[in-house]
């Protein structure tokens, strides 16, 4: 049978889901990484390698970032979420998660209309949120933009959490759509979030084959090769991988920006090959962006719709996008 094609507008397949509470989570989780993050650049501060790409981020040189939440803030709620996370996240369920995902088609729609499906189903749950969707997409979009890095980079800021649309199609709950990522199929690593110990109700932790070292993997295979932890940016990688002109860097932002254990704690480097070491710096360099735009001014979206529609056609050549 044919995959069906719907439309975003009145479609059952969109789930009635809390989604403030959603990006509640998301901003928590994000506050942790922040944290971290500013303890790793204020140890690692050089000077650039190059121009361009991988030159230092100007956004936020002058940002106090002790600004910012602390951890402690949101401790409960986040340590809540990732012990159903790390429960919940098995190797059966990213199979069965990738096979859904291939079987069907949730809906068609442009990158744009997405976004603002996506900004809907936020707001409709908290109207007095401070900001919408595509102004936390834009903030992150301009900022890359303002530090001159290219184009494909700035499409990247502005799409890099539409992979959320997950938690209204065939996500479970939160925990398999935000969230910290790592991988599956192989030991779960201390350095994860909350440490191994917070895996022990995980079917797959004791596993005689998934929780070891290696398990499923080999050395030096490649991170193409290995299943992260399902969530919404896995969801957006393979749909941008099959759907759009994008450069593997943009792909690799995608895919990793939340894999923290492995960008910014340097776990599982032993699965990586060359590729994913080049992928890694430019990880590393849309990093700052993923995590302090928040902070920014707030961008007026029709001013800088028509610039981003462009943008968007330029990589993304079918124009309507099977979701």
């Amino acid at each position: 049978m044919a995959p069906v094609a719907v439309s975003p507008q009145a479609s059952p397949v969109f789930k009635k889901r809390d989604g403030q509470a959603l990006e509640e989570l998301s901003d928590a989780i994000d506050e942790i990484n922040v944290l971290k993050d500013m303890k790793k650049r204020e140890a690692e501060k050089k000077e650039a390698e190059e121009k361009g790409l991988y030159e230092q981020s100007e956004f936020d040189k002058e940002k106090d970032k002790t600004n910012f939440r602390q951890y402690e803030d949101a401790s409960d709620r986040v340590k809540n979420f990732y012990k159903e996370q790390h429960t919940k996240q098995t190797v059966a369920y990213n199979l069965k998660a990738r096979h859904d995902f291939h079987s069907k088609t949730r809906a068609e729609m442009t990158v744009w209309e997405a976004m603002e499906k996506l900004n809907t189903l936020i707001d409709e749950s908290d109207p007095d949120t401070s900001l919408s969707q595509i102004e936390h997409l834009l903030q992150s979009a301009e900022a890359i933009r303002r530090d001159g890095k290219p184009r494909w980079m700035q499409l990247t800021g502005l799409i890099h959490d539409l992979g959320k649309l997950l938690f209204f199609f065939d996500a479970e709950g939160q925990w398999d759509v935000v969230g910290d990522t790592f991988p599956v199929g192989c030991a779960f690593d201390e350095k994860i979030v909350y440490g191994r110990d917070s895996f022990r109700d995980n079917e797959d932790y004791g596993h005689k084959i998934y929780d070891t070292k290696f398990g499923i993997y080999t050395p030096g295979c490649g991170l193409d090769k290995v299943m992260l932890s399902w969530g919404h940016d896995e969801y957006l990688y393979h749909l941008a991988k099959e759907q759009s002109t994008l450069p593997d860097e943009a792909l690799a932002m995608i895919r990793y920006h939340s894999f923290y254990p492995w960008h910014s704690a340097g776990a599982y480097h032993e699965l990586m090959n060359d590729h994913d070491r080049e992928m890694l710096r430019a990880v590393k360099a849309f990093n700052p962006y993923d995590l302090y735009s928040k902070s920014d001014g707030i961008p007026s979206v029709e001013e800088l719709k028509p610039y981003y529609l462009e943008l968007i056609d330029e990589y993304f050549p079918t124009k309507v996008l099977k979701w």
